[in-house]
């Protein structure tokens, strides 16, 4: 079972937003980075750093089952992401749309993998409204509000 489209979109949206806020000859990893570290600091806040590595932990195994070059990767203790970097191709990198845009702000389809799931978990957990809030509160320039939510309603 895949994540969603709607939390792929999201995914992609954020990474493509952390891409783009970042310095262009940046490895393609960088967004995925930047966003489950944000991702990390305002959860780990909200349901403890345990909560963060358990819920990251899940995201994993879960991710793992569609993108396997994430075989390498560990969430540590502290809830930290480690072995990311590692087994990069970059031919994973991908935007759909415009290839411009593609080669201005690359992201890697396992990070929108990993995202994504973590996102689906937190919708599990959280409901819709938490989780975009906080997601709004973490990423207050990124365009979140025309994103169409699981009921086809805005979210």
């Amino acid at each position: 079972m895949t994540a969603s489209p709607h939390m792929r979109d999201l995914a992609r949206r954020l990474l493509t937003y952390e891409a783009g806020a970042g310095k262009t000859c940046e490895p393609i990893e960088f967004p995925t980075l930047r966003v489950y570290e944000k991702l990390r600091k305002g959860l780990g806040e909200f349901a403890g750093v345990a909560g963060f590595q358990s819920l990251a932990s899940r995201a994993l195994v879960l991710a793992k089952t569609e993108a396997p070059s994430l075989s390498t990767v560990r969430i540590a203790a502290d809830g930290a992401l480690q072995g990311f970097e590692q087994g990069v191709d970059n031919s994973e990198c991908s935007i759909e749309g415009d290839k411009d845009k593609a080669a201005e702000h690359p992201v890697s389809e396992r990070g929108v993998i990993l995202i994504s799931r973590l996102f689906g978990l937190l919708l599990i957990f959280l409901g819709e409204a938490l989780t975009l809030s906080l997601l709004r509160i973490t990423w207050p320039g990124a365009a979140l509000d025309d994103c169409n939510s699981e009921n086809g309603r805005k979210a």
